[in-house]
Parts: structure tokens; C-alpha cells; sequence
């Protein structure tokens, strides 16, 4: 199943300032409850695919985190869903990074417009390949790394997350149905910035001190007629 959790993933929802410091960096505002959005399969980069594109005009950020894949089809879960029960839904975890058109998602923001394009470029998910789930015994026991042309740019435990996975799936399953093989990316920690065409990305997987998974990839300018303007 190294590659085939992707293809098997109905639906890719990713949580939203789930670390304070991210969320300070960005000047948001600190979310009463979990905060969601979708990628399009098609945005998804596989290990080994070739190179991250970067499009003409756009502010591309860098968002490390840790996804899982759910085991089983979630509805209207209970708000006291335990801790113990969300671990028993998840089938296996994955590497992701949520590249963001950050002058895209800001201009789209300021002007109460969805945020679908400056998350839904080609190649702005990569993943890693599949983690099994005994890899990992403790989703919040995780180190996540990005380094940008060798250089440590975040570096964070998953332990900073501000809504843990049994509140993410009690409320996302109050509002629409988790299916099986649905991808669930928690979150990104601080440090988020910039990648550059030409630009050598890697992040890491770390549990206890030992590298679990990587990803590294090039970026490239994106071909084709597109360049952000102005909405």
C-alpha cells in the first residue's frame, strides 16, 4: 500500500491553524474549533513524480505536516469521541506538505473569495509514501522537519497541535461523512515561508530521533499560460 492510499482517498481535507504559532506568524485569528478546507487529488505530488511547480507570479509557501488516513467511514461522531477510539480509525499515516499561493490565498481572503485556487495548483500536495500505523504509536510524538536548500526552516512536535485528531474527526464527521481512505493532513507548525524556483526541498518524519519518512524534490517554474493577476 505504499502508493495506493492516494488513489484511494476520496476526499483530502486539511486542518487550519491547529499550531499557535503558525497562526501568529500569519497575524490569523485562533479558531474556536477545528478550521477545514479541501485539495484536489490532482494537486498531489507523488515521491519520485518529478519536479514542485511553481507558478508564474505566485508566493508560494511551504506547510510541513502529518496526515492520516482513516480505516473506516465516520458520521455524526459524538463531541466526547475519545482519544483511544480516534486512534482505532486510523489506517496508516503519510508525510505531506500543503503548499499555499499565499498572495492567491491573501487577495482571496481580503476579498471574501474561496481559497479553492491558491491550494489547488498541481503538484501543491506532495506525500510521501505510506506509513504504516505501527511506525508511529503516538500521532503526537511526531518531529516534523522542512529544510529549504539545506537550511532548517520548521521544525516542530506534533504535540503543539491545538485540536487533537478525536476532536478534528468529531467535528469534520458532524459536518460531512468521512469515507474510508479519506486523507486527513492536521496542520502546520511555524516557520512557514517561501519556495523559489530552482529552489532543493526536504522534509522528515522523526520519531524519537529516528527518521520514519522523507520527501525530496526540486522546484520548477510551472509551465502553461497561467500568472496570477489580480481577481
Amino acid at each position: 500500500m505504499s502508493l495506493k492510499y492516494i488513489d484511494n482517498a476520496r476526499k483530502i481535507l486539511c486542518i487550519g491553524r491547529n499550531y499557535a504559532a503558525h497562526i501568529a506568524e500569519l497575524n490569523n485569528a485562533k479558531p474556536m474549533q477545528p478550521f477545514f478546507f479541501l485539495k484536489p487529488s490532482s494537486s498531489v505530488l507523488k515521491p519520485n513524480d518529478g519536479p514542485f511547480l511553481v507558478p508564474k507570479g505566485v508566493v508560494v509557501h511551504h506547510e510541513v505536516e502529518l496526515a492520516f488516513v482513516l480505516n473506516r467511514t465516520l458520521k455524526n461522531l459524538p463531541a466526547d469521541f475519545s482519544p483511544e477510539e480516534a486512534l482505532e480509525c486510523i489506517d496508516g499515516y503519510a508525510l505531506s506538505i500543503d503548499m499555499t499561493a499565499r498572495n492567491v490565498q491573501d487577495e482571496a481572503k481580503k476579498k471574501g473569495l474561496p481559497w479553492s485556487i491558491g491550494k489547488g495548483f498541481d503538484t501543491f500536495l506532495p506525500l510521501s509514501h505510506y506509513i504504516p500505523k505501527e511506525k508511529i504509536p503516538d500521532p503526537y510524538n511526531v518531529e516534523l522537519v522542512l529544510k529549504v536548500n539545506g537550511e532548517t526552516k520548521q521544525q516542530d512536535l506534533t504535540n503543539l497541535m491545538l485540536f487533537p485528531i478525536h476532536k478534528i474527526l468529531s467535528h469534520m464527521s458532524s459536518i460531512m461523512t468521512l469515507e474510508k481512505g479519506d486523507l486527513i493532513l492536521t496542520g502546520t507548525p511555524k516557520g512557514v515561508g517561501p519556495i523559489n524556483p530552482g529552489d532543493k526541498v526536504e522534509a522528515f518524519l522523526n520519531v524519537d530521533g529516528t527518521t520514519i519518512e522523507s520527501l525530496k524534490f526540486d522546484a520548477e517554474q510551472k509551465p502553461g499560460p497561467y500568472e496570477y493577476k489580480e481577481t
